[in-house]
């Protein structure tokens, strides 16, 4: 009788090492073939340069415009009469103006009189006393005004910028305004 086998041995039956071997010589060529087409490629992206030189035209065409700006006239607002020179001719303007001025002597600087603390805290169920203006003593003696035209004797204010100015300097008073 001839030699049957079942279904079962023939499934799992051992693949012969010759079965094996082809199969990892077929990963090892697909592998080859993988290199041989990627490879030479190059690595670098062209996007990146593409992009790099976009900025350059950019910043050309911005340098160039901002160039023409500064050395050309025209009109910034032809309705008010405002219009732009250029840069060279403004600086010329500006030193011919200032050369044509007699400087002037700033004046004393006044430095703010020191104020006194706070009143205490006003009675229970009462208002505070209205304060007395303050009157300069012996011992401190009244500030001499600023010239009219000196920058100190225009509304009150000083040649000292505010972060010098003393945290104690009163506010200087609002105009008043008649209606």
């Amino acid at each position: 009788m001839a030699d049957t086998q079942s279904p079962h041995t023939i499934a799992y039956s051992r693949a012969p090492f010759s079965t094996w071997l082809g199969i990892v010589f077929l990963f090892i060529l697909f592998g080859l073939i993988v290199l041989a087409v990627i490879g030479p490629s190059p690595r670098g992206s062209d996007y990146e340069e593409a992009r790099a030189k976009k900025r350059i035209e950019r910043l050309k065409a911005l340098r160039e415009e901002n160039q023409k700006d500064l050395a050309t006239y025209a009109w910034v607002d032809k309705n008010k009469g405002v219009a732009r020179i250029p840069i060279d001719r403004a600086m010329e303007l500006t030193v011919a103006e200032l050369a044509q001025k007699k400087p002037a002597p700033a004046g004393r600087i006044a430095t703010p009189a020191p104020q006194t603390a706070p009143a205490a805290a006003p009675p229970a169920g009462g208002s505070p006393a209205p304060a007395a203006p303050q009157q300069p003593s012996a011992a401190q003696p009244a500030q001499p005004s600023a010239p009219a035209g000196s920058p100190v004797g225009q509304g009150g204010s000083s040649l000292l910028p505010a972060t010098q100015q003393s945290p104690a300097a009163p506010a200087s008073p609002a105009p008043a305004t008649t209606p």
